[in-house]
Protein backbone atom coordinates (compact mmCIF):
# COMPACT_ATOMS: atom_id res chain seq x y z
CA UNK A 1 0.00 0.00 0.00
CA UNK A 2 2.90 2.36 -0.65
CA UNK A 3 2.36 5.62 1.21
CA UNK A 4 0.72 3.70 4.02
CA UNK A 5 0.84 6.32 6.75
CA UNK A 6 -1.04 8.79 4.58
CA UNK A 7 -4.19 6.64 4.44
CA UNK A 8 -6.81 5.47 6.92
CA UNK A 9 -9.57 2.90 7.26
CA UNK A 10 -12.56 4.43 9.07
CA UNK A 11 -15.14 1.96 10.36
CA UNK A 12 -18.57 2.11 11.87
CA UNK A 13 -18.81 -0.26 14.84
CA UNK A 14 -22.22 -1.94 15.12
CA UNK A 15 -22.85 -4.14 12.10
CA UNK A 16 -19.41 -3.51 10.61
CA UNK A 17 -17.03 -4.60 13.39
CA UNK A 18 -19.54 -6.47 15.53
CA UNK A 19 -22.23 -8.84 14.34
CA UNK A 20 -25.71 -7.39 14.40
CA UNK A 21 -28.26 -8.43 17.00
CA UNK A 22 -30.20 -9.92 14.09
CA UNK A 23 -27.43 -12.46 13.55
CA UNK A 24 -27.19 -13.55 17.17
CA UNK A 25 -30.79 -14.38 18.05
CA UNK A 26 -29.84 -17.91 19.11
CA UNK A 27 -27.28 -16.51 21.56
CA UNK A 28 -29.78 -13.94 22.82
CA UNK A 29 -32.56 -16.48 23.30
CA UNK A 30 -30.22 -18.74 25.26
CA UNK A 31 -29.06 -15.83 27.44
CA UNK A 32 -32.64 -14.78 28.17
CA UNK A 33 -34.03 -18.28 28.65
CA UNK A 34 -36.36 -17.95 25.67
CA UNK A 35 -37.44 -20.74 23.34
CA UNK A 36 -35.50 -20.88 20.04
CA UNK A 37 -37.28 -18.89 17.38
CA UNK A 38 -38.89 -16.45 19.84
CA UNK A 39 -37.05 -13.42 18.43
CA UNK A 40 -38.31 -12.99 14.90
CA UNK A 41 -37.18 -9.50 13.86
CA UNK A 42 -34.52 -9.84 11.19
CA UNK A 43 -33.88 -6.33 9.88
CA UNK A 44 -31.74 -6.41 6.72
CA UNK A 45 -31.80 -10.20 6.65
CA UNK A 46 -35.57 -10.28 6.03
CA UNK A 47 -36.88 -6.71 5.58
CA UNK A 48 -40.28 -7.89 4.36
CA UNK A 49 -41.13 -9.32 7.78
CA UNK A 50 -39.72 -6.39 9.80
CA UNK A 51 -42.00 -3.40 9.30
CA UNK A 52 -40.22 -1.13 11.82
CA UNK A 53 -36.94 -1.78 10.02
CA UNK A 54 -38.50 -0.70 6.74
CA UNK A 55 -39.86 2.40 8.48
CA UNK A 56 -36.38 3.22 9.76
CA UNK A 57 -34.81 2.69 6.35
CA UNK A 58 -37.39 5.06 4.87
CA UNK A 59 -36.23 7.77 7.27
CA UNK A 60 -39.48 7.78 9.25
CA UNK A 61 -37.83 6.41 12.40
CA UNK A 62 -34.29 6.88 13.71
CA UNK A 63 -31.98 3.97 14.37
CA UNK A 64 -32.11 4.73 18.09
CA UNK A 65 -35.93 4.67 17.98
CA UNK A 66 -35.86 1.31 16.23
CA UNK A 67 -33.65 -0.24 18.88
CA UNK A 68 -35.64 1.39 21.69
CA UNK A 69 -38.70 -0.42 20.30
CA UNK A 70 -36.87 -3.76 20.18
CA UNK A 71 -35.54 -3.16 23.69
CA UNK A 72 -39.05 -2.61 25.07
CA UNK A 73 -40.45 -5.63 23.23
CA UNK A 74 -37.66 -7.96 24.29
CA UNK A 75 -37.73 -6.79 27.89
CA UNK A 76 -41.46 -7.47 28.03
CA UNK A 77 -40.84 -11.07 26.95
CA UNK A 78 -38.80 -11.71 30.12
CA UNK A 79 -40.66 -9.37 32.45
CA UNK A 80 -37.89 -6.80 32.60
CA UNK A 81 -37.96 -3.06 31.84
CA UNK A 82 -34.63 -1.83 30.52
CA UNK A 83 -34.15 1.92 30.48
CA UNK A 84 -30.70 1.99 28.89
CA UNK A 85 -29.28 0.32 25.81
CA UNK A 86 -26.26 -1.24 27.61
CA UNK A 87 -28.73 -3.17 29.79
CA UNK A 88 -30.44 -4.49 26.67
CA UNK A 89 -27.24 -5.37 24.83
CA UNK A 90 -25.61 -6.78 27.95
CA UNK A 91 -28.53 -9.13 28.63
CA UNK A 92 -28.61 -10.34 25.04
CA UNK A 93 -24.89 -10.80 24.62
CA UNK A 94 -23.63 -11.74 28.04
CA UNK A 95 -20.16 -11.11 29.40
CA UNK A 96 -18.08 -11.96 26.34
CA UNK A 97 -18.32 -9.17 23.74
CA UNK A 98 -15.41 -10.69 21.80
CA UNK A 99 -17.70 -13.55 20.79
CA UNK A 100 -19.70 -11.27 18.49
CA UNK A 101 -16.80 -9.48 16.78
CA UNK A 102 -16.65 -10.32 13.10
CA UNK A 103 -13.56 -12.38 12.21
CA UNK A 104 -13.59 -10.60 8.84
CA UNK A 105 -13.26 -7.30 10.71
CA UNK A 106 -10.26 -8.48 12.71
CA UNK A 107 -8.62 -9.77 9.52
CA UNK A 108 -9.16 -6.47 7.67
CA UNK A 109 -7.98 -4.41 10.65
CA UNK A 110 -4.86 -6.56 10.81
CA UNK A 111 -4.14 -6.10 7.10
CA UNK A 112 -4.62 -2.35 7.25
CA UNK A 113 -2.41 -2.06 10.32
CA UNK A 114 0.30 -4.26 8.79
CA UNK A 115 0.32 -2.00 5.74
CA UNK A 116 0.91 1.03 7.97
CA UNK A 117 -2.54 2.54 7.51
CA UNK A 118 -4.24 4.53 10.24
CA UNK A 119 -7.38 3.15 11.90
CA UNK A 120 -10.44 5.02 13.17
CA UNK A 121 -13.97 4.31 14.35
CA UNK A 122 -16.83 6.69 13.62
CA UNK A 123 -19.92 5.61 15.55
CA UNK A 124 -23.22 7.22 16.44
CA UNK A 125 -23.73 5.26 19.63
CA UNK A 126 -20.76 3.10 20.65
CA UNK A 127 -20.82 3.84 24.38
CA UNK A 128 -24.57 4.56 24.37
CA UNK A 129 -25.35 1.03 23.21
CA UNK A 130 -22.55 -0.97 24.78
CA UNK A 131 -21.53 0.97 27.89
CA UNK A 132 -18.28 2.77 28.58
CA UNK A 133 -16.57 -0.33 30.04
CA UNK A 134 -17.12 -2.23 26.80
CA UNK A 135 -13.97 -0.93 25.10
CA UNK A 136 -11.69 -2.31 27.82
CA UNK A 137 -12.92 -5.83 27.05
CA UNK A 138 -11.89 -5.63 23.39
CA UNK A 139 -8.09 -5.52 23.21
CA UNK A 140 -7.99 -4.94 19.44
CA UNK A 141 -9.44 -1.45 19.97
CA UNK A 142 -6.01 -0.42 21.22
CA UNK A 143 -4.88 -0.61 17.58
CA UNK A 144 -7.15 2.30 16.65
CA UNK A 145 -5.65 5.75 16.39
CA UNK A 146 -8.98 7.49 16.91
CA UNK A 147 -12.52 6.74 18.11
CA UNK A 148 -15.19 9.37 17.43
CA UNK A 149 -18.43 8.51 19.21
CA UNK A 150 -21.54 10.69 18.96
CA UNK A 151 -22.53 9.45 22.41
CA UNK A 152 -20.08 12.11 23.57
CA UNK A 153 -19.76 14.53 20.64
CA UNK A 154 -23.50 14.83 20.00
CA UNK A 155 -22.83 15.02 16.25
CA UNK A 156 -24.57 12.15 14.48
CA UNK A 157 -23.73 10.73 11.08
CA UNK A 158 -24.48 11.69 8.35
CA UNK A 159 -23.68 15.22 9.56
CA UNK A 160 -20.50 16.20 7.66
CA UNK A 161 -19.12 17.63 10.90
CA UNK A 162 -18.82 14.11 12.28
CA UNK A 163 -16.53 13.22 9.40
CA UNK A 164 -14.63 16.44 10.01
CA UNK A 165 -13.84 15.24 13.51
CA UNK A 166 -12.24 12.15 11.97
CA UNK A 167 -10.10 14.01 9.45
CA UNK A 168 -9.06 16.57 12.05
CA UNK A 169 -8.27 13.89 14.59
CA UNK A 170 -6.20 11.87 12.13
CA UNK A 171 -4.63 14.89 10.47
CA UNK A 172 -5.55 13.52 7.05
CA UNK A 173 -7.65 14.82 4.16
CA UNK A 174 -10.98 13.11 3.57
CA UNK A 175 -9.71 11.77 0.26
CA UNK A 176 -7.07 9.73 2.11
CA UNK A 177 -9.68 7.85 4.15
CA UNK A 178 -12.05 5.01 3.32
CA UNK A 179 -15.27 4.94 5.34
CA UNK A 180 -17.30 1.77 5.89
CA UNK A 181 -20.88 1.76 7.23
CA UNK A 182 -23.85 -0.59 6.95
CA UNK A 183 -26.41 2.24 6.99
CA UNK A 184 -26.71 3.77 3.53
CA UNK A 185 -27.90 7.15 4.79
CA UNK A 186 -24.69 7.61 6.80
CA UNK A 187 -22.69 7.42 3.59
CA UNK A 188 -24.17 10.76 2.52
CA UNK A 189 -21.93 12.47 5.06
CA UNK A 190 -18.82 10.80 3.65
CA UNK A 191 -19.86 11.80 0.15
CA UNK A 192 -20.42 15.39 1.27
CA UNK A 193 -16.84 15.74 2.50
CA UNK A 194 -15.25 13.80 -0.37
CA UNK A 195 -14.41 10.67 1.61
CA UNK A 196 -14.42 7.40 -0.37
CA UNK A 197 -16.81 4.86 1.13
CA UNK A 198 -18.14 1.32 1.04
CA UNK A 199 -21.72 0.40 1.86
CA UNK A 200 -21.18 -2.60 4.13
CA UNK A 201 -23.46 -5.56 3.40
CA UNK A 202 -24.01 -7.40 6.69
CA UNK A 203 -25.03 -10.49 4.72
CA UNK A 204 -21.66 -10.49 2.89
CA UNK A 205 -19.08 -9.17 5.37
CA UNK A 206 -16.07 -10.73 3.66
CA UNK A 207 -16.89 -9.18 0.30
CA UNK A 208 -17.51 -5.79 1.91
CA UNK A 209 -14.13 -5.76 3.62
CA UNK A 210 -12.42 -6.87 0.43
CA UNK A 211 -13.95 -3.89 -1.37
CA UNK A 212 -12.86 -1.54 1.40
CA UNK A 213 -9.27 -2.76 1.34
CA UNK A 214 -9.20 -2.58 -2.46
CA UNK A 215 -10.42 1.01 -2.29
CA UNK A 216 -7.78 1.80 0.30
CA UNK A 217 -5.12 0.45 -2.07
CA UNK A 218 -6.30 2.65 -4.93
CA UNK A 219 -4.64 5.62 -3.28
CA UNK A 220 -1.20 4.04 -3.61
Amino acid sequence: MGEALTRALVLDFGGVISKTLFETHAMSEAALGLQPGTLTWRGPFDPETDAPWRTMQAGEMTEREYWALRMRETGALVGEAWSEFPQFVGRLRGADPAAVIRPEALAAIGKAKAAGCRLAILSNELDLFYGEDFRARLPFLADFDLIVDATHTGILKPDPRAFGLVTEGLGLPASACVFVDDQARNLRGAEAVGMPYVHFDVTQPGDSYSRALALLCQGD
